[in-house]
């Protein structure tokens, strides 16, 4: 999913301790991975976070609905990858 200027949509993850689920904490748009991690920590830094991850939009793949917000990344049943 591409956000206008070349920038694609990164998803923020984190966890406040170790053993913990990571949770969605929001989104950045960023110009690559570099600039979504950097975008991210500076962003959502309010916490003590564990761990934080980012993830590309595109990379979310549904794996029960394909009329959610991200059905058009699943690929047709049957088809191979």
């Amino acid at each position: 999913m591409t956000a206008g200027l070349g920038e694609e949509v990164y998803d923020v993850f984190a966890r406040k301790n170790r053993g913990e689920p990571l949770h969605h904490i929001g989104y950045v748009d960023a110009d690559g991975e570099a600039l979504a991690r950097i975008y991210a920590w500076t962003t959502y830094d309010e916490e003590n976070w564990f761990e934080m991850c980012v993830i590309r939009r595109d990379n979310i793949i549904p794996v029960n609905r394909a009329d959610g917000p991200w059905g058009r990344n699943r690929p047709p049943i049957g088809e191979a990858q």
